[in-house]
């Protein structure tokens, strides 16, 4: 598994009846319950954002990111809690004296098209950041409050958008959005029945991070199958927006994309782009894969068909129909893959040969290709008997980046694992089950996941894996190895160190 993160482009936290602008503020406070206000005993308040979806889209159309193969894909919407680094946050009120949420579920909402099947509503981040206007209130002699304007309260905006307007010259379809109560009958796609949900979290404590699940949208946005929306929305459901009778309120808060901090919120797009190239260790009586490398000039190229494969033993005869005319599937760009049924009853070991054909690049035919691979006895794989395999120790080099290198975050790194058996110089090994795992740090010990533990790619010349910077947060980086053998996993801290920094 590979992941890419796309990042917000916009977001904004806007607030009910009120035409205060937030969306340059690092946090969003997403609040509910009683406010001091004699027109509007209730408040709530409500984030929307957008996702810029244009580098994920690029690497859908390379076949970087493939769905060819069938394997899973899935989408998922990160936001990291303000209060999810202190348990002692829990049940105490914020500095402007809201109470912390809890036990409340949140709704992912895409923002409804304008007159309901009209066009995308367009709208602005804005250039505030404060709640509250800092400004102070004076009597005048005839009893009235009057405000006194600071000139360096430059933080407080009422510029679009918010509650009310989505631009300077537009007003939302619906203050708000959308109506919690379900009370229009006009424009029913304003009412919360009409909204399309993407997906529902509950809160048990009120620190957890949001994880929504947004594989089936954002496949359908990428698909073309679903678009002219503008973004989407998050909110408590109207049953918490619409408590009454509360004398505090009660708020959960998010990193925004201005925060200052490594927690930007992201969408994570995890992706299966494996490759375990059976061809040096093809065995009898199990499933194999092979795997065909396309270049033109170094740099991966896509055909323009999948090709299909024939199987011949070493009289160049083919195997049997069961071999014959056996489908491909891209994986990634410029690598396919084919599934060879279990083969056996042949002398071991022997020569046999994949012949892939109908492969056209760019219009081009280019003919058949042949590759060859030796059927190794199944006594190599499945390793039974009256002993036990000793556990081994491993260590490792590493090519593609430098150890304590500073990269570009523009750059995308292949980087090459050479996995050797420790204490000796030049023992290689070539079947090992080894994992990667990316991280930063902070502090002494706290270590931020940026990447879990992923497979590590085999091929019948090397150990690899993609990373790719240009979606990464410029930081320090670690990587770990991890590498299963008899019972044990064993772990290798912080094998490789590098840095990540912004293109001047």
């Amino acid at each position: 598994m590979s992941i890419f993160r796309s990042y917000f482009s916009r977001n904004n936290t806007i607030i009910s009846n009120s035409y205060t602008n937030t969306g340059r503020n690092p946090v969003t406070e997403l609040f509910y319950g009683g406010v001091q206000d004699l027109t509007s005993p209730i408040g709530f308040s409500r984030f929307i954002f957008d996702v810029d979806l244009s580098q994920l889209r690029q690497l859908y159309s390379e076949g970087m990111i493939s769905t060819g193969c069938t394997r899973n894909i899935t989408h998922t919407l990160k936001m990291t809690n303000t209060s999810a680094f202190d348990t002692e946050l829990l049940n105490t009120t914020t500095s402007e004296g809201r109470r912390r949420a809890s036990s409340f579920d949140l709704i992912l909402f895409r923002i409804p098209v304008s007159g309901c099947t009209g066009s995308g509503q367009t709208w602005d981040e804005g250039v505030g950041y404060d709640y509250y206007n800092s400004a102070t209130n004076l009597n005048s002699s005839n009893g009235s409050t009057i405000s006194l304007a600071l000139e360096t309260d430059k933080s407080f905006s009422t510029r679009p958008s918010n509650w009310y307007q989505s631009t300077t010259v537009s007003d939302w379809g619906q203050p708000g959005i959308y109506d919690n109560t379900n009370s229009l009958s006009g424009d029913s796609c304003f009412n919360y029945s009409g909204l399309t949900i993407v997906a529902t979290q509950h809160f048990e404590f009120g620190n957890e991070n949001i994880e929504f699940d947004m594989t089936e949208e954002i496949n359908s946005v990428l698909t073309g199958n679903t678009s002219g929306f503008t973004g989407w929305g998050i909110a408590f459901v109207p049953e918490v927006e619409n408590i009454t009778g509360l004398t505090e309120n009660y708020s959960v808060g998010f990193f925004t994309r201005h925060t200052q901090t490594f927690y930007e919120p992201f969408l994570e797009t995890n992706y299966d782009d494996l490759i375990l190239d059976d061809r040096n260790s093809f065995y009898q009586n199990k499933v194999n894969k092979l795997f065909l490398y396309s270049y033109i000039n170094g740099q991966p190229t896509n055909f323009d068909n999948l090709p299909i494969v024939n199987i011949l033993n070493s009289n160049d005869e083919y195997l049997g129909s069961e071999y014959t005319g056996l489908t491909t599937c891209l994986v990634t760009e410029g690598v396919y893959e084919v599934t060879v049924p279990i083969i056996t009853g042949q002398t071991t070991p022997c020569m046999f040969y994949d012949q892939w054909s109908g492969i056209t690049i760019n219009g081009v035919e280019v003919g058949l290709i042949t590759n060859e691979f030796v059927i190794q006895q199944s006594s190599g794989y499945y390793q039974i008997g009256s002993t036990t395999k000793e556990p081994s120790i491993y260590g490792f080099d590493f090519s593609g980046i430098k150890q304590n290198e500073k990269i570009l975050n523009t750059d995308v790194r292949k980087v090459n694992v050479t996995i050797k058996k420790a204490y000796t110089p030049n023992e290689v090994l070539t079947d090992v089950e080894a994992y990667y795992r990316v991280y930063v740090r902070e502090g002494a010990n706290t270590e931020v996941q940026v990447q879990d533990w992923t497979r590590i790619n085999r091929t019948p010349d090397s150990y690899y894996f993609i990373f790719n910077t240009q979606d990464k947060v410029p930081n320090q980086y670690f990587v770990d190895i991890k590498v299963l053998s008899d019972y044990e996993t064993n772990t290798y801290k912080r094998e490789l160190t590098f840095q990540i920094v912004n293109k001047i």
